[in-house]
């Protein structure tokens, strides 16, 4: 580290009793090389032979439900990539390729991020005809889960540790829970039980890493994502 110091001619590191620290210029590198180590990953990862491209696709539990159930109209008839589907609140990080393509609530800021606006997300109160008002809520922090959370206050009857465990028990009858209304409203059994909840609703955005997005298997997935815009 010493030596990479002296050859760039910055101190990139502070030294701490219990380990290092990067320094403004330390950090400064840090990104410069992101994009340098993603393309030399990218360069040296041995192709597939016989095999489709691969592309993962990350989104947050509720728009992955929705990819998922319309696989076929992503990856082709017949299918002509490979998809692997991460379902995840965290936002993961496309200059480091941990993904191909996520669908985040936010126009991407970081550099050489391109960014394709999908559309509006609305959210309500959903539950199944019949069905007892009992809140039901789930354990991941996310605007909806913290809106529920302080209406249910103590009365909510039913805490789940992933979001899918909250709509099969809506589903179940068992109370009413928070959805994106693109998925709600097309649970058959469920019913609106609420107005748009205007402060959850957010932009969707389409992102990927503007290197990547001319690749012809990404381009392809991108362009059905969006004719989908779950």
């Amino acid at each position: 580290m010493r030596a990479l110091e002296r050859a760039l001619g910055r101190e990139l590191f502070v030294r701490r009793t219990h380990g290092y620290d990067l320094t403004d210029a330390g950090i400064a590198l840090m990104r410069e090389i992101e994009d340098v180590a993603g393309r030399i990953d990218r360069a040296a990862a041995l192709p597939e032979v016989g095999g489709q491209p691969l592309v993962t696709i990350s989104a947050g539990t509720w728009t992955s439900l929705a990819l998922a159930r319309r696989w076929r109209d992503i990856a082709g008839d017949p299918p002509d990539v490979r998809l692997r589907f991460v379902s995840s609140e965290d936002v993961l990080s496309i200059t480091r390729r941990e993904v191909s393509v996520a669908i985040r609530n936010k126009r991407p800021t970081e550099p050489g991020l391109a960014g394709r606006k999908l559309g509006r997300n609305d959210f309500a109160v959903f539950g199944l005809k019949g069905a007892p008002r009992a809140w039901i809520v789930h354990s991941v922090d996310t605007p909806s889960s913290r809106w529920a959370k302080a209406r249910a206050g103590k009365d909510s009857c039913y805490e789940v540790s992933h979001p899918r465990l909250a709509l099969d028990l809506a589903l179940a009858g068992a109370g009413q829970v928070v959805l994106p209304t693109f998925l709600g409203d097309k649970e058959s059994k469920l019913e609106r039980r609420s107005d748009t909840i205007m402060e959850l609703s957010h932009d969707a955005w389409l992102v990927a890493h503007d290197d990547d997005r001319h690749l012809p298997e990404i381009r392809r997935v991108i362009d059905r994502l969006y004719m989908f815009r779950p």
